[in-house]
């Protein structure tokens, strides 16, 4: 496909209305004509932890379907992309409800326009789930990680949670071992690799209603993500089956700030349903910040402090 009939690549970033914060996606309203290499293709270049690719559409119902790809690979579900592509949408054709028809089942949304003109979109996961992280899971990890036992939070166990994608739930008892964050990137893809996980959800506790995290992705290519949707349904649903959810069911998660791209994601959770509630805003992306993807993980002094691709660099 060349140059001029390549579909348009969109930018937005998602869980912020900052373009200088949040977590960056590219969405491709029409991707029709893309096939699976000329996805990955698009996501390779764009750069970004995820692109979604619109590839069937029915405005009159307000029904789409989307893909999503890493720079390295498909991946079944994401969440920042999911509220990036809304909110796109929901520009052009009006606020109000949308159904995605995505690789993991149907994922309701709602979007609304802001009184300042921003738009916010909830999505509704699908069923999430947890189960306790096995010995070797969690050692493997912690080794990756360079973290120990003692550096975890023993009211909050780990947890392997899925909210579109699986990801290994980590809490950690302090907020300067999670700022600390220094990892093994090969080390940590070969271990999520090995149990099929996304991302990790690390995460530290500041209060009931009030959560950070980061969250590393070495399999999709890039250190860490900046907000994580689908990690957030997940830690939803964790938090449900150990029965800590707040009383509102409602908590926040703040995320990014320390990669300097602060991201805040609403997190909806409910005893008697297994599907969790995420909302976010998410703001276009213009000029050159838009350009690319940017440059190599730094390793030093911190591996998670970029969250570019490594693929796209040498």
């Amino acid at each position: 496909m060349s140059l001029k009939t390549r579909p348009e690549t969109l930018r937005y970033t998602a869980f912020t209305t900052d373009p200088a914060g949040g977590n960056p996606a590219g969405v491709v309203l029409d991707a029709t004509a893309l096939d699976d290499a000329a996805m990955l293709a698009t996501a390779a270049e764009v750069g970004y932890s995820e692109t979604a690719f619109v590839t069937a559409a029915d405005h009159a119902a307000r029904r789409f379907r989307l893909r999503y790809f890493s720079p390295l690979a498909e991946v079944a579900f994401c969440g920042h992309a999911t509220v990036a592509t809304a909110v796109a949408l929901a520009e052009r054709i009006g606020p109000g409800p949308l159904v995605f028809d995505t690789p993991v089942g149907e994922i309701a949304l709602d979007t609304s326009a802001e009184p300042a003109g921003s738009v916010t979109a909830t999505l509704t996961s699908v069923s999430t789930r947890s189960r306790p992280a096995s010995d070797v899971e969690v050692n493997a990890s912690l080794t990756a990680l360079h973290w120990s036992l003692e550096d975890l939070d023993p009211a909050l166990p780990p947890h392997v949670a899925f909210g579109g994608n699986e990801h290994l739930v980590l809490a950690v008892a302090t907020r300067e071992r999670l700022a600390a964050l220094d990892y093994d990137f090969d080390a940590l893809a070969e271990v999520m690799h090995r149990h099929g996980w996304t991302t990790l959800q690390l995460v530290w506790r500041e209060a009931q209603e009030l959560f950070h995290a980061r969250d590393p992705f070495p399999i999709g290519g890039v250190v860490e993500d900046p907000a994580t949707g689908a990690a957030a349904a997940a830690l939803g649903g964790y938090l449900r089956v150990l029965g800590g959810l707040p009383p509102s069911g409602a908590f926040t998660i703040r995320q990014g700030e320390d990669l300097g791209r602060p991201s805040l994601l609403r997190v909806e959770a409910s005893t008697t349903d297994s599907r969790v509630r995420v909302s976010g805003q998410a703001v276009a992306i213009t000029g050159a910040s838009a350009s690319t993807g940017g440059g190599k993980p730094e390793r030093t002094g911190g591996a998670a402090r970029s969250v570019h691709s490594r693929r796209t660099q040498s």
